[in-house]
């Protein structure tokens, strides 16, 4: 059963232009199966995000996201009012025959409330793909309103009552570990450690993203990649900026790792003028290294 599934969902996957292992592969059979929450860990930029945007278009469902910062509180994660239009309809009802109750009745009802993504997500028609991204850097206090929420997708609205879903969505969490989660979350959740990509998995994603990409500059890119990420640095590039320097040596056309265009294009890598730097007094030790990785690479 598993396997049949697990070939459905790796199709979906590449026909997203996502390459997927064994690991993520299963995560997202069992958190679709199971309809239980997943929770992706890993340094920035290694796709945590990608999976519930390739999520939700290969289930054709809506992708719903909470973006997590320091300070968001439940009305911005839940609902508000629309008092702006509230105000209006009091105004233009003035001098009418409605009762106060009535009146209340009228601007508390679902038509003035704005829907904040987890509403959007319990009262979506079909089941949409929750993201609730970099959840480490909301506060513990929000953490924990979050549990309730995913324990029983229900929740409670004074003026109207309580609003159930009807199908909860797929939860897809994911975490910088700028600070630990609580164990509560993660038992809640199935649990992906997503790292930095392996030379033949960033190679295969290269490939499939920046097909006009020549084969030979599409290695060593890879292989500078994965020297410089042995490095200490103040912020170690992600997939993204692979990506972005392999389309941009392609439009540069470019065929291999020529030194001057690297050092002209580190900026396109790294995003710390302390990084270009050292990165640039070490060049030609890492061409050195290329050109050996290289040399033990098949010629195919």
């Amino acid at each position: 059963m598993y396997e049949k599934e697990s070939q459905k969902i790796l199709k979906m996957l590449e026909e997203q232009d996502y390459i997927a292992d064994s690991e993520i592969l299963m995560s997202i059979y069992l958190a679709k199966k199971l309809q239980k929450p997943l929770l992706v860990e890993g340094p920035a930029g290694v796709g945590k995000t990608e999976i519930a945007k390739v999520m939700a278009k290969s289930l054709k469902t809506d992708l719903i996201r909470l973006q997590c910062y320091e300070g968001l509180d439940a009305n911005m994660a839940l609902y508000e009012w629309n008092y702006q239009r509230q105000l209006l309809h009091i105004k233009l009802e003035e001098g009418g025959n409605k009762s106060l109750e009535e009146r209340e009745n009228s601007i508390f009802s679902e038509s003035f409330l704005l829907k904040r993504p987890l509403l959007r997500a319990i009262t979506h028609s079909k089941p949409p793909v929750l993201l609730i991204d970099e959840l480490d850097r909301s506060d513990e206090e929000f953490e924990s309103f979050l549990l309730e929420i995913l324990s029983e997708w229900q929740i409670t609205i004074p003026e109207i009552g309580s609003i159930k879903a009807k199908k909860p969505p797929y939860v897809i969490l994911t975490s910088n570990r700028t600070r630990e989660l609580s164990d509560a979350v993660r038992r809640r959740c199935f649990y992906l450690w997503l790292d930095y990509p392996e030379f033949e998995k960033e190679l295969a994603i290269v490939k499939s993203k920046v097909p006009d990409c020549d084969l030979l500059l599409a290695k060593q890119i890879c292989i500078f990649m994965s020297l410089v990420r042995t490095q200490k640095l103040e912020k170690i590039p992600g997939i993204a900026e692979t990506l972005d320097w392999a389309r941009s040596l392609v439009t540069l056309h470019q065929n291999h790792l020529d030194p001057k265009m690297v050092e002209a294009t580190l900026g396109i890598i790294f995003k710390d003028k302390i990084d270009i730097t050292n990165v640039k007094d070490s060049l030609t030790d890492f061409f050195e290294k290329v050109d050996l990785e290289f040399k033990d690479l098949p010629l195919e």
